[in-house]
């Protein structure tokens, strides 16, 4: 898809700029020598004269086919001189499409043609901890990643990493292709008091719900008070990021070395993480504990949660009678993504 879209880009921009005139040009002047070239030479081909014009004008000149007529020779100085010209407008318009290309994608004003990919509504030290975090990933090292921003030009220098310039609206997302991304990250912005931070978070989730209801929305707030606005915007997940880190200082202070343990799963590649894994067809029926038990002893994991569904209700440390559907997926604790079979 991305291929198709920059070849019609550039049939255009060659239509634009008269490029389509120069190849025309080439090929007529290809043409012709060749054919001229074989009329004049002896014992030379058609085959063979478009092959030396191809040569001559190129201004490679192997020298294996070279004419000894006065005619011949007048064709190829023809050939030679204006070929330069031909060939020094063609490579610099090419080099300029290319050129123009890259610019506006680092600087956010070109489009999204891919889908499955991750958007970030924002740019911030805690959005580059996120993409830092998502690149460790295996699963998400090569996942593109849209950021949608005001700053001037890409922050990062990821191939895979890109920057859509403008305001978190319709217009802005539609460039994005919000319609076929599969994880939406909204976060908010610093440089807004707490109530407009949080009140531009849920416009802006309304917006991308509104749009494309299927993406999996992650929201970031500041005040508690305003989950339920998230709530009812539909996001799959809202983190109230000050609750979050004071309830961690409360539980580390009451239980020495809690923090630890929480910073350790969060952050990749800290010895055991956190991941969620689809159960296989052996572990439905089964209940809860034995599966549990069957985890550390095949896998050194811990389960710690089941989700019924992909984006269903997540059930903590079930029951031990707790019975594992097809849909399920375990959350479970381990110091590498097992492999369930």
């Amino acid at each position: 898809m991305k291929v198709k879209s920059l070849m019609q880009r550039f049939i255009q921009f060659c239509i634009q700029e008269n490029l389509h005139r120069v190849f025309v040009v080439v090929f007529v002047l290809l043409f012709l020598s060749g054919f001229a070239i074989s009329l004049l030479e002896k014992d030379l081909s058609f085959v063979d004269g478009l092959w030396w014009s191809i040569v001559t004008l190129t201004t490679v000149g192997y020298g294996d086919i070279s004419p000894a007529t006065f005619g011949g020779r007048a064709i190829a100085v023809f050939l030679m001189l204006f070929g330069i010209g031909v060939l020094g407008t063609l490579s610099a318009t090419l080099a300029g499409f290319l050129i123009e290309k890259r610019i506006k994608e680092d600087r956010g004003m070109g489009k999204i043609e891919f889908s499955d990919h991750i958007i970030m509504c924002g740019w911030n030290r805690r959005a580059n901890f996120i993409y830092q975090e998502l690149r460790k990933d295996p699963s998400t090292a090569e996942t593109p990643i849209v950021i949608i921003d005001t700053i001037e030009k890409k922050p990062v220098d990821d191939d895979m990493l890109f920057l859509i310039h403008g305001e978190c609206d319709e217009e802005t997302f539609a460039r994005a292709n919000l319609a076929d991304a599969r994880t939406a990250v909204v976060l908010g912005n610093d440089n807004l008091p707490v109530s407009a931070r949080d009140a531009a978070v849920v416009l802006t989730t309304l917006t991308v719900e509104s749009i494309n209801p299927e993406v999996y929305t992650i929201v970031e707030l500041s005040d508690e008070r305003n989950v339920q606005h998230c709530e009812r915007a539909n996001a799959n997940e809202i983190i109230v990021h000050s609750e979050l880190s004071s309830s961690l200082i409360a539980r580390a202070a009451l239980n020495h070395g809690i923090s630890t343990v929480i910073s350790e799963l969060l952050a990749y590649n800290r010895g055991n993480e956190l991941y969620k894994l689809r159960i296989p067809g052996s572990m439905v029926g089964k209940t809860f504990i034995d599966i549990f038990f069957d985890l550390k002893k095949q896998h050194q994991s811990i389960a710690v949660a089941v989700q019924r569904g992909d984006e269903g209700r997540v059930f903590s440390n079930p029951g031990e009678d707790f019975v594992l559907e097809a849909q399920d997926f375990l959350m479970l604790i381990a110091p590498e993504r097992p492999t369930l079979s």
